[in-house]
């Protein structure tokens, strides 16, 4: 694994780094808070949010909770087609580029907003930093799935979370740029823990105790956009025998209202909720069912079990350690799986050692600045 950038960038500079981060949804915040607090110790950072999450719930409450500075540029792109979206924030970021002329362009995860930055940074020349990258789910049919996989080939720098993350880029050809910087949002989890133990008062709000519940987040189009995947979903929610707290997205709430499914009433829907609240959701659960990587790997630093709703994750590691399990949208394996899972005796630390972000600054620094 080289510690070279993958294509001709200037030696490394003493001035300081200027960089564009382009953020859009809610994971990204979440990395975001930690990387940022790092870069702008010794650096300037522009903050472009996409507008990919508008509601206040799943963005404006990010930035308060998690101390990320405000962005300097907010496209309020919304939501629509993934072309129509990803088009508009291309030219949104673009023009934001062309007057700012960064050093870096720092991209996250595997949204629209991630292929819209790494897109309009390559285009005019500007190097790429990818966090997160080297995952893969091997399922081409997930829009997630082709955004990081462009992202990946675009880059300059790939900061990865694990070593099979190194691994799967390295069978795609890409060594040089990849650092192993572990998790950046092990990081912020850490910095809210507590903070929402102490501070969150949704247990009480919504009067369940701890270990009374299970959490549900559905979000991903896999299952929102198949109708009788979601409604098998809904089906197997319906038939379990505890409450369930369900957090819905607003666009998995308009493909439920579609279905015109009626939740038993032990399913309890919710709007989406602020981190602080989510991180006090997750901690007090007895199972997590997800179909978001965040939350799956949530769910395992914080000892909860987790179903996973899909047929594959990217983190592959969670599922090893027999703390996620892989159950599909099939109704009948979800109730069983819930029934019938055992938590494992031991919880092997996953993704790094709470540094990641500093490696990250670390790698851009030694990268250096683009010609002045």
């Amino acid at each position: 694994m080289s510690q070279e950038p993958r294509r001709s960038l200037s030696q490394p500079s003493a001035r300081p780094l200027r960089v564009v981060s382009v953020i859009g949804a809610r994971p990204q915040f979440i990395k975001a808070a930690v990387v940022s607090r790092a870069l702008r110790q010794a650096h300037t950072e522009v903050l472009i949010h996409t507008g990919q999450h508008y509601d206040a719930n799943m963005s404006a409450v990010f930035f308060e909770e998690l101390d990320i500075p405000a962005p300097d540029v907010n496209l309020g792109v919304g939501s629509g087609p993934h072309g129509e979206q990803t088009a508009a924030m291309l030219a949104g970021i673009e023009r934001v580029l062309l007057q700012d002329r960064p050093d870096w362009v720092l991209v996250y995860g595997d949204t629209n907003s991630t292929l819209a930055g790494a897109l309009a940074a390559v285009k005019l020349g500007i190097p790429v930093a990818h966090v997160e990258a080297g995952l893969r789910s091997f399922n081409r049919s997930m829009p997630e799935e082709i955004n990081r996989v462009v992202a990946d080939h675009l880059s300059a720098l790939l900061f990865c979370p694990s070593q099979t993350a190194v691994d799967n880029l390295a069978a795609e050809g890409i060594t040089r740029g990849v650092h192993l910087v572990g998790d950046v949002m092990a990081e912020a989890l850490a910095f809210v823990a507590e903070r929402a133990r102490t501070r969150s008062s949704v247990l009480a709000r919504l009067g369940v105790r701890e270990d009374g519940y299970f959490l549900v987040t559905v979000h991903r189009a896999e299952n929102t956009n198949d109708p009788a995947r979601l409604g098998s979903i809904l089906r197997a929610l319906d038939g379990l025998q505890e409450p369930v707290l369900f957090p819905v997205h607003p666009r998995t709430l308009k493909a439920i209202a579609a279905l015109g499914h009626r939740p038993a009433g032990h399913v309890r829907y919710l709007e989406p909720v602020g981190y602080l609240d989510m991180i006090r959701l997750e901690q007090s659960a007895r199972l997590i069912l997800t179909d978001s990587g965040g939350v799956q790997k949530e769910a395992y630093w914080l000892g909860v079990p987790c179903l996973t709703l899909r047929e594959e994750t990217e983190w592959v590691e969670t599922v090893q350690a027999g703390w996620n399990v892989l159950v599909g949208a099939d109704a009948s394996r979800i109730r069983q799986t819930v029934g019938s899972f055992v938590r494992p005796a031991a919880r092997p630390a996953l993704y790094g050692d709470g540094r990641a972000a500093e490696r990250c600054v670390q790698a851009l620094q030694t990268s250096g600045a683009a010609p002045v």
